[in-house]
């Protein structure tokens, strides 16, 4: 009876080791696939990283060149400014101010051809 007992208790001891080793060593088959497949991740995702740093880097060096074309650009704007925004002159005075300089570039012109002189010296 003893040594029917121990034979027994022999073989499920050997049965429920092979069930542990055999669970263990698929634990350690999966877990290595996990392993591998998160070192992969961790790769990718740190060479993304620094892919976008750069990225980042670029993009801010345009946007302080792109700022100082504007900055550049804003300060010859507020120069012509003046000299191309009405200042508070009419439409109607604009135009009476360019008839006078045409009349008055007119009559140098008809001096410069000696027309006034002859009328002046017959009259």
């Amino acid at each position: 009876v003893i040594q029917s007992d121990f034979a027994r208790l022999e073989t499920e001891t050997k049965a429920s080791e092979e069930q542990s080793q055999a669970q263990y060593d698929k634990f350690v088959e999966d877990s290595t696939v996990d392993k591998t497949a998160k070192n992969k991740d961790v790769e990718y995702k740190t060479n993304k990283k620094d892919d976008e740093t750069q990225e980042l880097g670029e993009a801010k060096s345009d946007l302080d060149s792109t700022q100082k074309e504007l900055d550049a650009a804003l300060r010859y704007y507020e120069k012509l400014k003046p000299s191309c925004v009405d200042a508070g002159v009419s439409y109607e005075e604009r135009v009476a101010r360019r008839k006078e300089e045409i009349e008055s570039l007119q009559e140098a012109l008809r001096i410069l051809n000696g027309e006034d002189l002859a009328f002046m010296q017959h009259a």
